[in-house]
């Protein structure tokens, strides 16, 4: 809101000497300097017939009076521009009155299905299904902060070869007995049990063809809606999903639909005939797929590590639609959810999907089909925002001390085991609600504030600090301002103002923090909040260590004061609520 306004000023002076280009603004680098730049003068100097310093000049003469801010013209040829304590107050006293602190949502905002969860039934969830999560959820906030509106879809895996494995496992172990006429006494299916045959199926089908084989002939039968299979199969997603909530639940990632593979069944026929019908199905070795490569096309190949040259490979394969057994995949099943969720909610304007980067190019294969045959709009965004790996210190993918991969319910026991450790380091007793949140903030802060495409070392100790930057830290900070403000609840009311640096540097940094919001939009990650969230805690610490609120004894800069932690309260929890981090009562 700031910057807008600066750039008005600015333009509306450059129009007054003949300058038609639009000048800009950005946040000076030496904020004892000055609060914002514009460096545009450089460039325009040359339209403009005069030197950089002079165009400088010329503009900052021009500017309309505006006691919130100073301008200036400096060597070699910027324009330097600071906020008067008049523009500080009124710029805190905006962000106490508005209802999103002064954020302002997009005009045109749109409607986004947002897939994040991707959850396998029969499956134990692990750790590789944290950082969809907690970045799904986050980005979802950060979307409807900003006017966006948003569907989120969790998007079982329900209909794929693991089912097939599964139930071929179950059937050999004798646990299917019943629904094959063996056995009179009803078969009953528990997580338990699935915990133990998915596993010893999947190991089992990589050495065993004739296993695997006939696995997918399973597999076939359960999408083929055949009985025994297809009850057997409901069977166990009546036993997957609800330890899949609880755990979801633990993380604080709610979701408005709860689809699976499995729903889009009865799109697929309707999906592969549109796709038939503008010809673009033909047979390959027996499967039919769709060409989505385009001219010229270098796919680059994953690095080992940053240093190896980057190498590519030409060109992108087909789409594989249907296998040669009849068969559909993970694509097949893909293109027909996109026809799904465009005839349930009327095409909206974004669909994305948040996983792994590594299935970057199944997406593009996805979206290519669903483009050129029209199952997805023109104006339709697809877009697939890809994240890197949660590794251990060794910078290897995070593992069991054993080696095996760590189940999500374990982590989320670790994290309250940890957290309720460092409670009782600071001498609280243990208590499981609250060592949760502070458990499950470490480790969303400890992901959000890296970039989404990057891998990042999971550092629990690290993240659980009560200091530096970190979510532990954030959530003090904010109940230490919670406790403040109880015990001066009676202090009257009055005007924001600034007495001093400690209160000015707050302000910069909620001016930084806002902009922050519409950087993460852009970016399709949370880093900058995250930082900027933890550069204004920051700044009230400084504060809070530099002055007394409860003890002032000048009750207009006491009540100056209260306004002052009401509105770094506001904006801490606007910007908690968008990581999805919850503040306890007290730490």
């Amino acid at each position: 809101m700031i910057t807008e306004k600066i750039e008005r000023l600015l333009n509306d002076a450059a129009k007054k000497i003949g300058l038609s280009d639009s000048l800009t603004v950005s946040f000076s680098n030496m904020p004892k300097l000055c609060d914002f730049q514009c460096n545009d003068c450089f460039k325009l100097a040359k339209t403009a017939g005069m030197a950089p310093l002079e165009l400088a000049g010329k503009i900052v003469a021009n500017i309309e009076k505006d006691s919130d801010f100073c301008f200036e013209a400096v060597k070699p040829a910027f324009i330097n521009i600071k906020l008067t304590d008049q523009g500080f107050e009124k710029l805190g006293q905006t962000i106490l009155n508005s209802e999103n602190c002064g954020l302002e949502k997009h005009k045109n905002g749109q409607r986004v299905i947002l897939d994040y969860g991707g959850a396998n039934i029969a499956k134990t969830l692990h750790v590789g299904h944290l950082r969809p999560a907690i970045i799904g959820e986050a980005i979802k906030r950060l979307y409807q902060q900003l006017g966006d509106s948003v569907i989120s879809d969790v998007h079982l895996g329900d209909w794929g070869l693991q089912l097939g494995l599964t139930e071929l496992q179950l059937f050999e172990d004798g646990v299917l007995d019943f629904y094959f006429g063996k056995s009179d006494k009803p078969a009953e299916i528990t997580l338990e049990m699935l915990n133990e045959a998915y596993p010893k199926a999947s190991a089992r089908s990589k050495v065993d063809d004739v296993f695997r084989e006939k696995a997918e002939e399973w597999t076939l039968k359960i999408q083929k809606k055949e009985q025994p299979y297809f009850d057997i199969y409901k069977k166990i997603k009546d036993a997957s999903v609800p330890k899949i909530r609880a755990n979801y639940q633990a993380l604080g990632a709610q979701f408005d639909e709860w689809y699976g593979e499995s729903d889009s069944s009865d799109y697929v026929d309707e999906a592969i005939a549109i796709i038939e019908k503008k010809g673009l199905l033909h047979e390959s070795d027996g499967a039919m797929v769709v060409d989505v490569a385009t001219e010229n096309e270098n796919i680059p190949l994953p690095k080992s590590n940053p240093q190896e040259p980057q190498r590519y490979k030409n060109p992108m394969p087909p789409a594989i639609i249907k296998k040669s057994n009849g068969a559909v995949l993970y694509a097949t099943t893909d293109i027909a959810t996109i026809l799904m969720r465009n005839k349930l909610h009327d095409n909206p304007d974004r669909i994305e999907y948040i996983t792994d980067q590594r299935q970057a190019m199944h997406f593009t294969q996805v979206f290519r089909v669903c483009k050129l045959s029209g199952i997805s709009p023109e104006n339709q965004q697809l877009l697939h925002i890809g994240h890197g790996t949660m590794n251990g210190k060794d910078g290897k993918p995070f593992k069991t001390r054993e080696g095996g991969t760590l189940k999500l319910e374990d982590m989320i026991n670790l994290l309250i085991e940890k957290a309720g450790e460092k409670l009782k380091s600071n001498g609280q007793e243990f208590d499981r609600d609250l060592a949760l949140k502070i458990g499950v903030a470490a480790m969303k802060f400890g992901d959000l504030i890296n970039n989404v495409g990057k891998d990042y070392v999971f550092d629990l100790d690290k993240f659980l600090s009560f200091e530096g930057k970190t979510g532990p830290y954030l959530q003090y900070t904010a109940v230490r301002i919670n406790s403040i403000l109880a015990k001066v609840e009676n202090v009257k009311e009055g005007q924001f103002k600034v007495y001093s640096d400690d209160e000015r540097d707050i302000l910069r940094a909620a001016v930084r923090q806002l902009s922050s919001y519409e950087v993460c939009y852009k970016e399709k990650s949370l880093a900058a909040l995250c930082a900027s969230t933890f550069d204004l805690a920051s700044a009230f610490s400084t504060f809070y260590n530099n002055h007394s609120v409860i003890g002032e004894t000048d009750e207009e800069k006491k009540s100056s004061f209260v306004q002052l932690l009401k509105m770094v309260k506001k904006l801490l929890a606007q910007a908690l609520h968008v990581l999805a981090i919850e503040v306890p009562e007290k730490m």
